[in-house]
């Protein structure tokens, strides 16, 4: 636990880097010669149909002079005359597209594998008598204080919880003043599988919504915590820092919750370089359906491990459920969620790092060469990659032990460890000149006796206007905030679970800092079931870690990008 959290919300650090408040004539044309030449041939068979007769020949032949030279006239005169309005290209204006629902598919459960025949679907088994999985869901008004349409349902579409009813067409009505901003939630739902929440458009526009499943567990295999935001199905999706050597499980879970199959192919990297796997082609995943692959099966033996999910058809998600055990001890459990697509640029918040000296001793120890803060860095392309590596913490930059500058090979991922670092929150940035996608390693528990856990931040875009950021209602919660260059103002607004949005705070933070703000248990008397986060100024990242106080539970939840506005599409006209 963060003993020196701020329970009233505000952020902490150096007071001068962050700051905290309450609410002539043409040319012939090309053709014409061709075009009197027929008609002349033409005019010479009719003068020779009028027989032997001078008369005849000279009437014919005035007459072929005639229709040459009118068919010169015609060409000529369409060369230079205004062309038809149907032949001439123009621009086409941006066709509006209706905005959809705002779909999130939330994991389901962590479970421990019993017998799984490779590229199928596992059999799974209870993992714990402890073990719980819960979601919570927020989907916000609109301007005119209009609760979407809004379920939380099975993804094969049986109900579990509606949230709100189908609105209609309400007919716009004049306001003395706006109406208040609420909120329909859904406060700690327990589920058994993969869930999806829905939040139909209004007035066309996309609704804004947020969740989160949440992981416990105090016995078993898979003690430990794992969190993970419920993602927008995509087409493309890129997984940082799989491991399928000795003790390490990774379990791909393909969901596809649209009406339209997906057919799936996956690019794997490892350490090596890339992965040529029999069975990581042409995967189907049926509508309604989750498709799991043990990643043993088609990647043995690969400590560092990175997923690229294509799918042909319908969207998905994808997502890993990681998990370590070192003998007979638990080494901790986490989703493992999509980052950031390869860019030059990767920004990772959340990294929590513990005492360097005792995080040394752990990781010297046979099997715990893993229990150690590290960035995973994976190049898809051919060219090798120079990273540049800088952490930002609450007081400012931190040095890496051996200069922060990497050679990371193409088609391969490479591991960077961040110890010697000094314990605390920071953000993670790295840049290059070859595109790379990155995650980082966060660890609890420093001996080798007791459980510890892990999780990994993934690479995020940087914060925009109204994220719906849900958290769990258990155990510390922090927003981590960070601003690697210039300076942001971030306001965050509470969202409590009777379906209230409560009064704004904002941080000010400078550039190279990272802000810390503990999440409190309640506010006004209602417990806290996420923010409405907003930002401005330079860019800012964030993230949520989630610790238990005297376990060495830990999991992160980056900050999900916010809900798309009307969307527009360029056409164009032509055969």
């Amino acid at each position: 636990m963060h003993k020196d959290g701020n329970d009233d919300g505000v952020p902490q650090g150096n007071q001068d880097d962050v700051t905290s408040s309450g609410p002539g004539s043409a040319p012939a044309a090309p053709g014409s010669a061709p075009a009197a030449g027929r008609l002349g041939g033409l005019a010479a068979r009719g003068l020779a149909a009028h027989g032997g007769s001078v008369r005849g020949r000279v009437a014919g032949l005035a007459s072929a002079v005639v229709i040459v030279a009118a068919a010169g006239s015609l060409v000529a005169a369409a060369s230079m005359g205004p062309r038809n309005a149907g032949g001439r290209p123009f621009e086409a204006p941006p066709a509006a597209v209706p905005a959809g629902s705002n779909v999130g598919i939330c994991p389901g459960p962590a479970r421990l594998l019993e017998g799984t025949p490779v590229g199928t679907d596992p059999q799974f088994s209870p993992e714990s008598a402890t073990a719980r999985t819960l979601v919570n869901a927020a989907v916000l008004s609109t301007n005119a204080g209009v609760l979407p349409g809004s379920r939380l349902a099975e993804i094969n579409g049986n109900p579990i919880a509606e949230i709100a009813k189908d609105p209609g067409s309400p007919a716009p009505t004049a306001a003395a003043a706006p109406p208040a901003l609420l909120a329909g939630i859904v406060s700690q739902r327990a589920v058994d599988s993969v869930s999806v929440l829905t939040a139909d458009a209004v007035g066309n526009q996309q609704a804004t919504a947020g969740a989160v499943t949440s992981y416990t567990a105090t016995d078993g295999d898979l003690q430990g915590a794992a969190a993970a935001g419920c993602q927008a199905p995509a087409n493309d999706l890129w997984l940082v820092g799989a491991n399928t050597s000795l003790g390490r499980t990774a379990v791909l879970h393909l969901s596809n919750a649209s009406s339209t199959p997906a057919t799936v192919s996956l690019d794997l990297y490892g350490a090596a370089g890339q992965i040529q796997a029999p069975g990581s082609r042409g995967l189907l995943v049926a509508p309604g359906t989750t498709r799991s692959i043990v990643l043993a099966g088609i990647a043995p033996d690969q400590d560092k491990l990175s997923v690229r999910a294509r799918s042909a058809g319908g969207p998905v998600t994808a997502i890993i459920q990681q998990s370590v055990l070192r003998g007979l001890t638990p080494g901790g459990v986490d989703f493992i969620v999509p980052g950031a697509a390869p860019a030059t640029r990767q920004v990772m918040s959340g990294v929590d790092i513990q005492d360097p000296a005792s995080a040394r001793t752990l990781t010297a120890k046979q099997g715990f060469a893993d229990a150690a803060a590290a960035l995973q860095i994976a190049v898809p392309g051919p060219a090798d990659a120079v990273v540049e590596i800088k952490l930002y913490g609450r007081d400012g930059q931190k040095a890496l032990p051996g200069g922060g500058v990497v050679t990371a090979k193409g088609g391969s991922v490479t591991e960077v460890s961040l110890a010697g670092v000094p314990a605390g929150q920071y953000t993670v940035a790295a840049s290059s000149d070859v595109s790379f996608t990155a995650a980082s390693r966060v660890t609890r528990g420093l001996t080798s006796t007791s459980a510890t856990d892990f999780a990994w931040s993934p690479s995020a875009a940087r914060l925009g206007s109204q994220h719906v950021v849900t958290v769990p209602r258990s155990g510390d919660r922090y927003l981590v905030l960070g601003v690697p260059e210039g300076r942001a103002k971030i306001t965050y607004t509470p969202i409590t679970a009777d379906g209230k949005v409560r009064a704004a705070a904002t941080a000010d933070i400078a550039g190279g800092t990272t802000a810390l703000i503990k999440v409190p248990g309640e506010v006004n008397g209602a417990a806290v079931l996420g923010y409405v986060m907003s930002a401005s100024g330079d860019a800012a990242y964030g993230t949520v870690l989630l610790e238990e106080d005297g376990r060495a539970d830990i999991a992160t939840v980056a900050v999900a990008p916010g809900a798309a506005g009307q969307e527009q599409v360029a056409v164009k006209l032509g055969y």
